[in-house]
C-alpha cells in the first residue's frame, strides 16, 4: 500500500474508534440528565439508582472519549498536512471553538457533577449535569460543522489559492450542517438507548427467581430505553430523509453510488437489494430488487423526477474536474494518471443498506422488549438478555456504516465542490497527504492501532466490572428503616461512589 492508502486506514480507524464512544456519550448524558431530574422532582429512589449507575458508564466512556478524540485531531497534522494547509483559515475555527467553547463547558461541569454530590445544592447540581449533557451536543454541532463544510464548502473566498473564511455564521449555519446535527444527535440517542435497554434486559433476567430491591429501577430503566429508541429511529428517518434530498442535490455521486444507479432513470425505483458486481460501474451484471419510483420521490419529493447515474455523472465531473491528476511529482504514483470519479460502490450501496437496516434492528428490539415485559411480566428464556445484548451493537454498526458511507462516498474529493459555490474551493484527496515515507505511516498506524486495541480491552473490563454490578456498584446498601418510619441515611447527603 503506498502512503495514501496507509493514511486513509489509519484516519478511518481513528474516526470509526473514536465515534464508537462519542454517540453513547451524548445520549447518554441527556438521559442521566433526564434521570437525575425525576429524582430531583420526585425523591423516588428508583430514580437516584438510575442515574448513579447508568453515570458511571457514562463516565468511563466519556474518558475513553476523550483520548481518542484528541489522537484524532491530530491526524490532520501527522497524515493530512496538506489538506490542514489548504483549509486551514476555515477548518481550524469550528475546531477551537468546539475547544475553547464546548470542550471547556463539558469538562468543568462534569468535574462539578462528579465531586459535588454531597457539597452542592440538589438543583445546583442537577443544573450542572444539564450543562455537561448540553455542551456535549454543542461539541457535537462544532464538530458537525467543521464536516459539513468539507462535504458543502460555503462562507469562503478564494484568495491565492486557498479558501479564506468570509462569514462564520455561514460555515455554522451550513444548511448540511443542519440537516447533519438532528440527524446525528439521533443517532446518538438510539445507541444510548439500545445500550440502557440491552443491559437493563440482562440484569431483569439475571435475578428473575428472587427477589431483587432494585427490579424496578431496571424496568423503568428498559422501559425509558425502549421508548427513546424507538422514537430515535422515528427521528433518523425523517432527518435522513432530510440529508438524502441534499445529498442529491450537493453530491450527486454519492448519491447514485448508494443506489447502484449506474444510468440516469426517470422515474427512478429504489433499489432493496442487489445480486451482482456492484463494484462495476456499468451494472451490467447486477440484478436489483426495487420499489418503482420511489428514488425519485426521496430525492425530490416527486415520483416522476430524474436522478442521474454514475456514468452520465462521470463525463459532467470530467468535464468540470478534468480527467486525470496534475502531473505534480508529490502526487506519487497518481500524478497525471486517470481520475476515478466513482466512490467505492460496494461500499456505498451496502454501507447504506446496513446503516438502514442495523438502526431499523434496534428499534424493533426495544418494542419487542416493550412488549415482553408489559404488565410486569420478565421472560424466564435465555434468549431474553442475549436478544439485548445483541441489541447493543446493532446501532452501533448502523452508526459506524452512516458515517463510513458519508466519508468514503464523497471520494476523491476531501473537500468536495459545492455546485453554486466559489470556484476552486475543492481538492482531491491524493492532494491532502503529508510527503511522509510508507514506513512512517506504518509506523505510527499499527502504533495506534495496537495502543487502540489496549484502550478497548481496558473499556470492556471496566463496562463489563460496572455492569456485573449493578446498583450495588455505585450506591451502598440500603439501611432498615429507625423506629421512626425515616430512612437511616438521608438520599440527599449519599455520596456519588465514584
Amino acid at each position: 500500500m503506498d502512503v495514501l492508502e496507509l493514511a486513509r486506514w489509519q484516519f478511518g480507524i481513528t474516526t470509526v474508534y473514536h465515534f464508537l464512544m462519542v454517540p453513547l456519550t451524548i445520549g447518554l448524558s441527556v438521559l442521566v440528565a433526564g434521570m437525575q431530574t425525576a429524582w430531583v422532582r420526585t425523591g423516588d429512589r428508583r430514580y437516584l439508582k438510575m442515574t448513579k449507575f447508568w453515570g458511571k458508564l457514562l463516565l468511563v466512556n466519556f474518558a475513553m472519549g476523550v483520548v481518542t478524540g484528541l489522537v484524532q485531531e491530530f491526524q490532520f497534522g501527522m497524515t493530512w498536512s496538506a489538506y490542514s494547509r489548504f483549509v486551514g483559515d476555515v477548518f481550524g475555527a469550528p475546531l477551537a471553538l468546539e475547544g475553547l467553547f464546548a470542550f471547556f463547558i463539558e469538562s468543568t461541569f462534569l468535574g462539578l457533577w462528579i465531586f459535588g454530590w454531597d457539597r452542592l445544592p440538589k438543583k445546583v447540581h442537577l443544573a450542572c449535569a444539564w450543562a455537561f449533557s448540553l455542551a456535549t451536543m454543542a461539541s457535537a454541532y462544532f464538530i458537525l460543522a467543521a464536516n459539513s463544510w468539507m462535504q458543502h464548502p460555503v462562507g469562503v473566498d478564494f484568495v491565492n489559492g486557498k479558501p479564506t473564511m468570509n462569514s462564520i455564521g455561514a460555515v455554522l449555519t451550513n444548511n448540511t450542517a443542519l440537516a447533519a446535527i438532528p440527524h446525528t444527535i439521533a443517532g446518538a440517542f438510539s445507541v444510548a438507548a439500545a445500550f440502557i435497554v440491552g443491559v437493563a434486559m440482562w440484569h431483569l433476567w439475571r435475578k428473575r427467581s428472587a427477589g431483587d430491591e432494585h427490579r424496578s429501577m431496571w424496568r423503568s430503566s428498559l422501559r425509558l430505553g425502549s421508548w427513546v429508541g424507538i422514537v430515535a429511529f422515528a427521528a433518523l428517518a425523517i432527518t435522513g430523509d432530510t440529508q438524502g434530498k441534499l445529498m442529491f442535490e450537493q453530491q450527486p455521486m454519492k448519491m447514485a453510488s448508494a443506489e447502484a444507479l449506474c444510468h440516469t432513470e426517470k422515474p427512478a425505483s429504489f433499489s432493496i437489494l442487489a445480486i451482482g458486481d456492484v463494484a462495476n460501474a456499468n451494472c451490467e451484471s447486477v440484478k436489483t430488487f426495487t420499489v418503482p419510483a420511489l428514488l425519485s420521490f426521496l430525492a425530490h419529493n416527486d415520483f416522476s423526477s430524474e436522478v442521474k447515474g454514475v456514468e452520465p455523472l462521470i463525463s459532467a465531473y470530467q468535464a468540470k474536474y478534468g480527467t486525470n491528476y496534475p502531473n505534480d511529482p508529490e502526487l506519487g504514483a497518481l500524478a497525471g494518471k486517470p481520475i476515478d470519479y466513482v466512490p467505492n460502490l460496494p461500499v456505498t450501496y451496502w454501507g447504506f443498506r446496513i446503516m438502514i437496516g442495523f438502526g431499523a434492528v434496534s428499534a424493533g428490539i426495544g418494542l419487542l422488549a416493550l412488549w415482553l415485559t408489559r404488565r410486569g411480566r420478565i421472560p424466564s428464556t435465555k434468549w431474553f438478555p442475549r436478544l439485548g445484548l445483541i441489541g447493543i451493537a446493532t446501532p452501533f454498526i448502523a452508526n459506524s456504516a452512516g458515517w463510513i458511507f458519508t466519508e468514503m462516498g464523497r471520494q476523491p474529493f476531501v473537500v468536495v465542490p459545492n455546485p453554486s459555490g466559489v470556484d476552486g474551493v475543492w481538492m482531491f484527496t491524493a492532494q491532502a497527504v503529508s510527503q511522509l515515507s510508507t514506513g512512517e505511516v506504518w509506523t505510527s498506524l499499527i502504533s495506534i492501532s495496537l495502543v487502540y486495541a489496549v484502550l478497548g480491552v481496558v473499556e470492556l473490563y471496566l463496562m463489563r466490572k460496572y455492569v456485573r454490578g449493578g446498583v450495588e456498584g455505585v450506591m451502598p446498601p440500603e439501611k432498615p428503616k429507625q423506629d421512626n418510619g425515616s430512612d437511616a441515611e438521608d438520599t440527599e447527603t449519599l455520596s456519588f461512589a465514584y
